[in-house]
């Protein structure tokens, strides 16, 4: 059995918090031999409800749970974290402007930002999961001087495993069965659901289904598919969301499978001639717990003119919070550019620590 590694989590107590803390305890995240020590954080009115979720773990028996600590101080939460998955966010309510939601949410990841960067390992990887998740992971980022932007990250997976999904009813087979879907740019309305490389037993999915439906029902259907289950349910995604936050992170550490990709929204490096300085959605793979853009990818130009449209959408989301993004780590965003499998970086954190 390997030596334990902690896992911070923020809105423990919420509905995704603890679809994906039971999972998370039974090794779905970082596989069967990986003991965790989970460092669940909580706004200090939920603590009760925190302190339920923590007697309801150990109910379970996990024995890779090593460990339970409660914080209501992120400081204390991220102290020496090796993961960090950062789900608590104001949800947007009835009546309230998006640009609203992302005020109240940017001041949050700003502050949480400056807490993984003074407490968390040196190493830590952080996934975004609150919305708006792509700028919410920015802003994080760049509150963060002494880590390197690629240690961020937010998820779009949830949008890649619902495309994953709907495919698998569409055509009969599973869903397991489907290799390179990607999506690009933002997780919201303007996101890009990509099929046009896919393939089921090297068949093609252009092949499989019709052009019509991919274009005009399917790409609308993943864009809304959220708001679809808050209609039905009356609550957005947890189960599924929290499906996605652990996938998100296995494949981060543990890799992808052979030549396939996944999606994740990951600091841009202009690849694909995206802007740098924003978070966006790429196909990725994964490896030696590192992740690197696919590159070359032909792209219809219909695609391209829709990538354009999150790819503004997120720079005008960036625009919006641009006071809450310090000038001092704007550079490392600007002239970012993505270590290759086989390179290493070193954190200034790390760098500074050594003897």
């Amino acid at each position: 059995m390997r030596s334990p590694v902690r896992v911070a989590v923020t809105g423990a107590a919420g509905s995704i918090g603890r679809a994906l803390l039971s999972r998370l305890g039974s090794g779905a995240m970082l596989g069967p031999d990986q003991p965790v020590i989970l460092q669940l954080i909580e706004l200090p009115t939920a603590m009760d409800q925190l302190r339920g979720v923590a007697m309801e773990l150990e109910d379970c028996a996990f024995p890779l749970v090593h460990e339970i600590t409660l914080h209501s101080d992120p400081a204390t939460g991220f102290q020496d974290t090796d993961y960090a998955i950062l789900i608590g966010a104001r949800p947007r309510t009835k009546g309230m402007e998006r640009s609203d939601l992302m005020r109240i949410n940017a001041e949050i990841f700003s502050v949480q930002g400056r807490q993984i960067n003074d407490h968390a390992n040196p190493n830590v990887r952080v996934l975004v999961v609150g919305n708006p998740c792509n700028t919410n992971a920015l802003i994080a980022s760049r509150n963060a001087p002494d880590l390197h932007p690629t240690q961020f990250t937010a998820m779009s997976r949830l949008d890649h495993n619902r495309m994953a999904g709907i495919l698998a009813s569409r055509t009969g087979t599973n869903a397991s069965d489907i290799r390179k879907l990607a999506v690009w740019g933002n997780h919201s309305a303007t996101m890009v659901p990509d099929i046009t490389h896919g393939n089921i037993f090297g068949q093609p999915l252009t092949e499989l289904v019709d052009q019509q439906w991919y274009q005009n029902e399917f790409v609308g259907r993943i864009q809304q598919r959220g708001a679809e289950i808050i209609q039905m349910c009356g609550q957005s995604s947890s189960l599924s969301a929290a499906s996605a936050a652990l996938d998100h992170m296995n494949s981060w550490v543990n890799g992808t499978h052979g030549d396939d990709y996944v999606s994740m929204v990951v600091p841009s490096d202009g690849s694909y001639g995206i802007s740098k300085g924003i978070m966006f959605s790429f196909p990725v793979r994964c490896r030696f717990g590192r992740y690197q853009i696919v590159q070359g990818l032909p792209l219809k130009p219909w695609l391209v003119d829709m990538i354009k449209r999150t790819e503004e959408e997120l720079l005008t989301e960036r625009e919006m919070v641009r006071d809450l993004l310090p000038a001092e780590t704007e550079a490392r965003h600007e002239n970012l550019e993505l270590p290759r499998f086989g390179e290493h970086y070193m954190t200034v954190a790390a760098i500074n620590r050594r003897p």
